[in-house]
């Protein structure tokens, strides 16, 4: 493929300048002595000059592609690779070794590769004793086997030899401080403001904690949390001075502790007593900004976040940056509630998992939707969703006045079916309210197994024609729900019978059709209506 060079300074100065002096020249020829090789020799000069600063950034730019490269070259020689014969006297050797296990076709494991070198490099800067290496587990799958490594990324931190999991963050500041917990620097110490000016340069989320000396009961509260927190750099001062410096609005003179983020909502003072437990549930509900963008490296830890109500708002990157900002002040509202989340509607390794649960999965609008974590429940903004509309849902959220939500495909035609096709929203009429027994098939388009169970079905509906008081369905459970539709295994068969309905009665799929007709015998035919069974 042939790419076009993009037009040089010179040859635009050359376009731009060459007819304005050639018209200055017609212009003032007959009155000027002035000979045309003097104007020659000016404009040479003026592209001569531009030449020169053309190659002055272009040099620049080399040079500045050059030092990423070697920074990023540099780090990644921080990081050791490990193989067969080595990875066994690396980890036995060193006190702590953190290994990322990797494969090479893996997205998530290129996305960390960068973090996990740019942490390497900053680790090594401070003099920390850990050891950061690497294995490429496809390559040498022996060895990944032997380190308990099964997916991929995963990182391991061994201590003497033995190895335990690893609880951070996943960008490389996050890296750092849950290293430095782990090898006995829990806390940064912050003495000048120049030091606390340094400090907030480098660092987006942070705890700081103001005490008059670095002792009794408060103090030793606040170690433990920050310990025990894997996550969040917590640092400490002794001087009001330094502390303002980190956090301007503090009002307390010798004890206070509070979150630092990046965000609008920047400083959240802590109220409660100093005791671990409760500092760390402070982190808990205040370490998330008030809207959190998922990605793939921090959705393990929204995920377990204990604030059970979390709301995902799906749209277009380029939407979201309109709907950002009253989306924060809503989300304020909340703070502490519910959670607030963006998933860019584009991504569908993030998106389309979520929206299937809602039988949205195409869907290329913005959308609202919510869980409620603590009782496995979701539920979806119906309406256009404007900042007044999503705050109107939050509230309903949160005082349980929003219906849960229920998948659905459209109504389907049954007209001349032998075998009435059930959705979401006709499950009332159909089974529960119908005054007929209803013999339901569930089954969804993955099930092994469900082709045979169809094909039984649609044999007992015509054989059962003329009974009257007897109607064949099915019901895809991968495209809809309804709450009294509770099914862990497909293919299923129920049968609903008529004023029974709130005790449907299972069968077992593994019968013959001569078995099922036998059993469509006993319950739902009367004694006069009953025939022969064989099929």
């Amino acid at each position: 493929m042939l790419f076009l060079r993009k037009p040089t300074s010179r040859f635009l100065l050359l376009t731009l300048t060459l007819p304005l002096l050639l018209s200055f020249s017609l212009n003032t020829n007959a009155s000027d002595p002035t000979s045309p090789e003097d104007d020659s020799d000016d404009l040479e000069q003026l592209l001569a000059l531009d030449e020169q600063e053309d190659q002055l950034q272009d040099k620049e730019q080399e040079s500045s592609r050059f030092s990423e490269a070697e920074v990023l070259s540099k780090a990644q020689r921080i990081v050791l690779e490990l193989n067969s014969d080595n990875s066994k006297r690396i980890i036995d050797e060193n006190e702590f070794v953190l290994v990322l296990g990797y494969a090479p076709w893996c997205v998530r494991s290129a996305e960390l590769m960068p973090h996990f070198a740019e942490a390497a490099t900053s680790l090594k800067e401070m003099g920390n004793p850990l050891l950061m290496a690497k294995l490429d587990a496809e390559r040498y799958p022996k060895v990944a086997s032997s380190l308990d490594i099964k997916g991929f990324p995963t990182l391991l931190l061994f201590v003497n030899g033995t190895s335990q999991a690893y609880t951070g963050g996943f960008s490389a500041e996050e890296i750092v401080i849950w290293a430095r917990k782990k090898t006995g620097v829990p806390v940064i110490r912050i003495s000048t403001v120049t030091e606390a000016e340094e400090f907030l340069n480098k660092h987006q989320i942070f705890v700081i904690g103001l005490f008059e000396k670095f002792e009794g009961s408060d103090y030793e509260a606040f170690l433990k949390a920050a310990t025990s927190d894997n996550e969040i750099q917590f640092v400490e001062a002794n001087s009001i001075e330094v502390a303002k410096a980190l956090y301007p609005d503090i009002k307390a003179t010798n004890l206070f502790l509070g979150i630092v983020k990046s965000e609008p909502e920047r400083y959240t003072a802590y109220e409660g007593t100093f005791e671990m437990e409760s500092i760390l549930q402070f982190l808990d509900y205040n370490k998330f900004p008030l809207v959190t963008k998922l990605t793939e490296l921090n959705s393990v830890r929204v995920y377990s976040s204990p604030i059970k109500l979390q709301v995902y708002v799906f749209a277009k990157d380029d939407d979201f940056k309109t709907l950002l900002e009253p989306l924060q002040d809503v989300a304020r509202k909340f703070k502490k509630e519910i959670m607030f989340i963006y998933i860019d509607i584009m991504d569908e390794n993030l998106a389309k998992p979520i929206l299937t649960l809602f039988g949205l999965e195409e869907s290329k609008n913005t959308l609202v939707t919510a869980f409620d974590n603590k009782g496995s429940s979701k539920f979806l903004l119906q309406s256009n969703p404007t900042p007044s509309s999503i705050e109107e849902f939050c509230s309903g959220l949160l005082h349980g006045s929003i219906s849960t939500y229920f998948k659905s495909q459209p109504i389907p035609d049954n007209k001349n079916a032998s075998v009435k096709a059930v959705v979401g929203k006709t499950f009332d009429d159909l089974v529960l309210n119908s005054p007929k027994n209803v013999l339901l098939e569930v089954y969804t388009p993955w099930c092994i197994n469900c082709e045979t169970t169809s094909k039984q079905v649609e044999k007992l509906a015509k054989h059962f024609k003329g009974l009257d008081n007897l109607v064949f369905a099915k019901i895809d459970a991968s495209a809809n729900e309804h709450p009294k539709l509770q099914v862990d295994d497909y293919p299923s068969l129920f049968l609903y019978k008529a004023g029974e309905k709130d005790s449907p009665i299972k069968l077992s799929t593994k019968s013959g059709s001569k078995e099922l007709a036998a059993f469509i015998n006993k319950h739902v035919r009367t004694k006069d209506q009953v025939a022969k069974d064989e099929l």
